[in-house]
């Protein structure tokens, strides 16, 4: 048969004159009927001319068509619908006269033809074939009118058509050869084996044997035993069985990241098609296996009788049957019907249609909803909705929940991320809550939200400007209507709230920067809210403006003067959450603005003696003020509210002394050895005066009095201050004139040490004892202030203790008339007595565990204790962050989680043994504080109150009783009102797929939570169970 080809165009010549040129619409639409490398078709077509042509004629009688032949190389068709008009007319014509016609031709075809006569080999020519591969049809029997044709007797519109025909030629010629290449492999194919490789000329099998490895483009096979057929690019293989009849060497396929690992595998390379037997593959966290797996072009895989797991045990834990399924890789995994199987035990939980996602990157999807049960709300569906996977920097999560007796609730929750500029997430929820049944006195209807926003800026994308918020307000009620902080106490304990946003800006060229902040701080107890909104500052940093700027010899004495300038602008309010909205910008909120000058140097006398003097000037601009009066008739104040511009400033002068003193000491070595090298001892003692005007006088106007008369008709007169209750307050009544001294201390020894690289290493004794008084020459009343002290002492790298008190200078003393004891005018000192002990707060905690305990009796034994160093025994700060503002100490937190699972080789002891080990961690918190009870009875013969003390006592701790299971606990005591504190205790047990838990509160009120939950990430919201109680003070367990 003659094969059909599309052409550009054909042109025939008949004794070197063109009979017609093709039109240019024409060139698209024409076929050409070529003949094959034997040349039958050729002489066929010669011979059967002159009947086509009759053909035609007759054709062109009966239908609307001119076909025109030209010569014997094609056969063109004028009209392009030619086709399909022929076969719409040819329908048309009565049956009988069809069959006659086509017999007509028929009959004149054969007539026509001659017989097919094949070439004889000629003799004394070589018989064998010098190439026996296949030749172009085009090159070998090329049309007598391109081969060899001289073109110089050619006109210009000849050689145009020539040139033309020639290019035809040539790329129906590369058409052909890249037919031949398809049919082919287009990249080298390389193959290895350890043992042998045999080959099949006839068949083009290749075999090989023993770790045989076929690797074509991104596709690579490993397999004992692996079949190729070299024409087909058919790959199969298949692993051997030794002596015990142990399957080896199975067949393990990669193309790109997706691996296959099957007992028996057939694949195409070329169409990239495959039939697997037993095949076992990873997608993301799950794993496929099934019975009999087609692999399409695409790379997807059709199961049958297969297995979805997330267990990574040879025997897995528990699996989802799969009649049939499709996976596509990277993607999902569709499946039909399924059911679970756990233990190899099969459960009754069918279903018909399901999918696993399997995309590594952010992709949209529901949400399945949790279910359960609350008492007082009735049963739930919470946590389900939708995730929209928006791009790569910013996402969006939409959840809801409804509960049978009417409440519901909405959220939505936003994480973003540009890297290297800005990170944050969003969070904000609505909740309608309704307790009791409607129209009774116990129903309650009421509504509350929560809003969150952490934004964190990197650093490095704008040194100049920043931007940081950390917002986090909810309604008073929300905490206690939210199921989820139920059950959290850290989220019920919490008190208070507290946000911020901060923008700060650097004017680099002038030293200046400016920031503004909006706080927010929440009472959860009494809906107490302070809000400041905005609090803009200004400041510039510190200049010298007398210093010359081109130095020449030494620096003088007035180019050491600096100065600076600090500017805040504030706008605040303090009220209830409810009428936050409803309050006045003029008459609730407290506005102003302060202005802050420090001019100051610093000078060295003698070499040694520093000398620093300042001062400092402030500003205070406020836009109103209030002015009391006496309202008889009521007997009580009158507070009016003064709008206008007011103006409050204020100065004070200081000047200090300060220098430093070092003792060394070099201990006995007889008594001591050469083990300290010595010890050091740095004294600073540091002497300041300040002196302030009294901003009380009448010129300065910052004070004022008006006249109380009671019902007895008594007359006082009080005064006040209209600037009492502003912003930033009022400059203090009195001359100050002060003088304060200060005296600090550090004792260090210097010993010999290996460990370091210096040989020697310092160890602190003493890291500050110190002490502070001032007198106030400006009074005659009290001078003399208290004696503060403080001790810090470093025990160890991680622990630093730090202690300070203050003693009263002015004793007590009794009044003659009703025995009222009252602090007199006489110093303790002056009594022969130190000063007396005011109290003093301190919080202690500290964390034990298994591993102190043991390296502690390693140390009585005089063992050398291992000290284990780098990132990975380093506890982060952050790593036991709840993640909400709570009073829980963090080392408390971290106590609970301290007997950590740690994986590694069994350890034995010095017998061979196992090495018996059972983790726990103890955390304990205690915090006291002594204060003077001055509400108290007062003891006359020590002339002095009794003291009073605060304790609170915090323990929490975790033990790991086996492998898997967990159980952590926290409590606490109350020595104030004699009662244990906040008491939770949780049990774990790891399942290695799956995570049982219970959390157990006891105290102040009693509820439980039960969770069973599979580990893996794709189906923690499919395969679950929770069960939690109601939180209520007497709650029946159930």
């Amino acid at each position: 048969m003659p094969t059909i080809r599309r052409v550009a165009a054909v042109e025939h010549w008949n004794n070197g004159v063109c009979i017609e040129q093709i039109p240019e619409y024409f060139i698209h639409t024409c076929l050409l009927f070529s003949c094959d490398s034997t040349g039958i078709g050729s002489a066929w077509l010669s011979h059967a001319l002159p009947t086509l042509r009759c053909i035609c004629h007759l054709l062109s009688q009966l239908f609307p068509v001119q076909p025109f032949i030209y010569g014997h190389s094609a056969l063109i068709f004028q009209n392009p619908s030619f086709v399909t008009d022929f076969f719409r007319n040819f329908a048309a014509v009565r049956k009988k006269t069809l069959i006659v016609l086509l017999l007509f031709v028929l009959t004149f075809v054969m007539a026509e033809m001659p017989r097919l006569r094949f070439p004889v080999e000629e003799k004394g020519k070589d018989s064998v074939r010098v190439d026996s591969a296949k030749t172009d049809t085009l090159t070998t029997h090329r049309s007598p009118l391109t081969a060899e044709v001289d073109t110089t007797k050619m006109d210009s519109l000849q050689l145009a058509i020539f040139k033309h025909n020639k290019a035809i030629d040539d790329s129906l010629h590369a058409d052909s050869l890249n037919r031949e290449r398809k049919n082919g492999i287009d990249a080298p194919v390389d193959y290895q084996a350890d043992d042998s490789m045999t080959y099949e000329g006839a068949s083009g099998l290749a075999h090989l044997y023993g770790n045989a490895q076929v690797r074509y483009q991104d596709m690579d096979l490993q397999s004992d035993q692996i079949f190729m057929q070299m024409d087909s690019s058919l790959v199969h293989a298949t692993g051997s069985i030794d002596s015990t009849g142990v399957k080896f060497g199975t067949p393990v396929f990669k193309m790109g990241s997706d691996t296959y690992e099957s007992d028996t595998m057939a694949f195409n390379f070329k169409t990239k098609k495959g039939l697997i037997q037993n095949v076992y593959t990873q997608q993301d966290d799950g794993y496929m296996v099934s019975e009999l797996s087609k692999r399409n072009e695409k790379g997807e895989l059709f199961l049958q009788h297969g297995r979805y797991t997330t267990c990574d045990e040879p025997h897995p834990d528990f699996y989802i049957a799969l009649s049939r399924a499709k996976v596509r890789p990277g993607k999902d995994v569709v499946f039909g019907p399924a059911y679970l199987v756990v233990a190899d035990v099969p459960l009754p939980f069918a279903i018909p249609y399901g999918f696993f996602p399997f995309t590594k990157s952010y992709s949209s999807g529901f949400i399945m909803p949790t279910y359960g049960d609350e008492t007082s709300r009735g049963f739930y569906l919470r946590d389900g909705g939708y995730y929209f996977a928006i791009n790569d920097k910013w996402d969006l999560k939409l959840l809801g929940e409804i509960y049978t007796k009417g409440s519901w609730g909405v959220s939505a929750a936003s994480n973003y991320r540009k890297r290297y500029k800005y990170s944050g997430s969003f969070y904000a929820s609505y909740q309608s809550t309704v307790t009791g049944d409607k129209n009774m006195p116990d129903y309650v209807k009421n509504t509350s939200f929560k809003i969150q926003w952490n934004h964190h800026q990197d650093p490095k994308s704008n040194p100049f400007s920043s931007l940081s918020a950390s917002v986090n307000y909810a309604s008073t009620s929300y905490e206690r209507d939210n199921l989820s902080s139920m059950y959290n106490p850290q989220a019920m304990t919490q008190s208070t709230r507290t946000s911020s946003v901060n923008w700060s800006t650097t004017f680099s060229s002038i030293g200046m920067t400016l920031s503004s902040t909006f706080n927010l701080n929440q009472n959860m107890r009494d809906s107490t809210i302070a809000l400041t909104l905005p609090d803009l500052n200004v400041s510039i940093a510190r200049f010298y403006p007398f210093k010359r700027k081109r130095m020449a010899g030494k620096e003088r004495w007035y180019e050491k003067i600096s100065m600076s300038y600090t500017g805040q602008l504030s706008n605040t309010i303090s009220t209830k959450e409810d009428r936050l909205l409803h309050s006045s910008l003029t008459r609730d909120w407290r506005n102003g603005m302060r202005h802050s000058i420090p001019i100051s140097a610093n000078f060295t006398l003698f070499g040694y003696l520093n000398i620093s003097p300042s001062l400092n000037f402030t500003d205070r601009m406020y836009s109103q003020k209030y002015k009391r009066s006496w309202d008889e008739e009521d007997q009580k104040e009158k507070v009016d509210t003064l709008q206008g511009f007011y103006n409050v400033f204020d100065w004070n002068f200081s000047v200090s002394a300060s220098t430093t003193l070092y003792g060394f000491y070099i201990p006995n070595r007889k008594l001591f050895g050469d083990k300290i090298e010595a010890v050091r001892h740095v004294f600073t003692p540091s002497v300041s005066f300040s002196y302030a005007p009294d901003f009380g006088a009448s010129r300065y106007g910052y004070y004022d009095t008006y006249q109380k008369t009671d019902r007895d008709g008594n007359v006082s007169l009080v005064e006040y201050s209209p600037y009492n209750g502003t912003l930033y307050g009022v400059p203090s009544k009195g001359r100050t004139g002060s003088l304060s001294m200060d005296i600090s201390n550090n004792i260090e020894m210097k010993v010999k040490s290996d460990e370091d690289s210096t040989g020697f290493k310092k160890i602190s004794i003493i890291d500050e004892l110190g002490a502070s008084m001032s007198y106030n020459f400006a009074t005659d009343y009290h001078p003399w202030s208290d004696l503060s002290t403080r001790l810090r002492l470093k025990l160890s790298k991680s622990y630093t203790l730090n202690l300070n008190a203050v003693f009263a200078t002015y004793a007590y003393e009794v009044d003659s008339v009703g025995g009222r004891p009252y602090i007199g005018n006489r110093t303790e000192y002056s009594k022969g007595r130190f000063g007396r002990f005011q109290g003093m707060s301190q919080n202690l905690s500290y964390t034990i565990d298994n591993n102190k305990v043991a390296n502690f009796f390693k140390w009585l034994r005089g063992e050398k204790v291992s000290k284990k160093k780098g990132k990975k025994n380093q506890r982060d700060d952050d790593e036991y962050d709840t993640g909400v503002e709570t009073n829980v100490d963090d080392k408390m937190e971290a106590g609970k989680h301290g007997a950590k699972r740690e994986k590694g080789k069994a350890e034995t002891d010095e017998d061979g043994y196992m090495a018996f080990s059972l983790p726990w961690s103890l955390s304990i918190g205690y915090g006291i504080t002594m204060r003077e009870n001055t509400g108290g009875s007062f003891n006359y013969d020590k002339m002095r109150y009794p003291y009073k003390f605060t304790q609170n006592l915090n323990i929490s701790g975790n033990i790991r009783l086996a492998d898997g299971w967990d159980i952590s606990f926290s409590s606490g005591y109350d020595f104030e009102r004699h009662k244990v504190s906040m008491t939770t205790a949780s049990l774990s047990r790891d399942l290695h797929c799956f995570n049982m838990s219970c959390q157990v509160v006891l105290a102040p009120y009693t509820s439980y939570n039960f969770s069973f939950r599979c580990n893996a990430a794709t189906l923690t919201d499919a395969l679950k169970y929770d069960k939690r109680s109601s939180y209520s003070n007497s709650v029946q367990w159930y």
